[in-house]
């Protein structure tokens, strides 16, 4: 009864973390040309508190772009 819930996925299911990847690093592309843009453009209003909220909102979405793909990479060789 319980076993359609708790078995094995197929290797299809790999591609939900292919996806999340894919946009992560989509995001991550935006995010660090709007901060380089937001840069340029206010230079003069730049603080320490706005480039460290830039340089963290960046290590996020790497950090989240990374784990989906490690994630992806390990679902993909352990169902091989």
């Amino acid at each position: 009864m319980f076993e359609s819930y708790f078995s094995p996925l197929d290797k299809g299911s790999c591609v939900y973390f292919l996806i999340t990847t894919a946009i992560f690093f989509v995001l991550l592309i935006i995010i660090l040309l709007s901060e380089i843009f937001f840069a340029i453009s206010n230079y003069e209003k730049l603080n320490f508190k706005v480039i460290s909220n830039g340089i963290l909102l960046l290590f996020q979405i790497f950090l989240a772009y990374f784990v989906n793909r490690l994630l992806y990479s390990m679902c993909t060789k352990s169902l091989a």
